[in-house]
């Protein structure tokens, strides 16, 4: 194909033509799709980096397990976050050395604050870097999605938004 972009043509962070007019439709959806892989492995990242921080200063046992676990489950659309705070909760209630549970508590606030800052900016952020997504609809897409086919639109819309918002021509 010609080497030279047309000013319809957009490219992402990762370098992959995202081409809404003409262009290879696999080619701009792989695109699509392998930007939101991308994004999901960094949130991952990051969200196993945070609950690591954080249950290492509460003190809970078995820190870096729980955190490559919270890590992993990242990639459960939806449930992962509370599939993730299980285990940390069982260890911190396990762990506090009196009956006020007090390492329980801070893991729970810990899982509040991740959650928060996972869905209102990594997540969105990540999105709109990666794969075009606008903040918006990265925070509306799966809601909407759980409306209109629960559960499994909620968990195939974050995908279904970055291959839709691929061939969308820019303004």
């Amino acid at each position: 194909m010609n080497d030279v972009r047309t000013t319809l043509e957009r490219t992402n962070n990762s370098g992959i033509s995202t081409s809404p007019s003409g262009g290879d439709p696999f080619r701009t959806a792989g695109g699509a799709i392998a930007g939101w892989w991308r994004a999901t492995t960094l949130d991952a990242l990051c969200v196993g980096l945070m609950w690591f921080v954080g249950l290492y200063f509460i003190h809970v046992p078995w820190a870096p397990l729980w955190a490559l676990v919270a890590a992993f489950c990242q990639f459960v659309p939806g449930i992962g976050m509370a599939i993730a705070v299980c285990g940390p909760a069982v260890s911190a209630a396990l762990a506090s050395s009196d009956t006020d549970f007090d390492k329980l508590w801070w893991t729970l606030g810990l899982y509040a604050f991740i959650a928060i800052v996972d869905g209102l900016i990594v997540q969105p952020m990540l999105l709109k870097r990666t794969t075009l997504v606008p903040w918006w609809a990265a925070m509306l897409g799966p809601i909407v999605g759980g409306i209109l086919l629960p559960p499994w639109g909620a968990l195939i819309a974050p995908p279904v938004l970055a291959v839709i918002f691929a061939f969308r021509k820019k303004r």
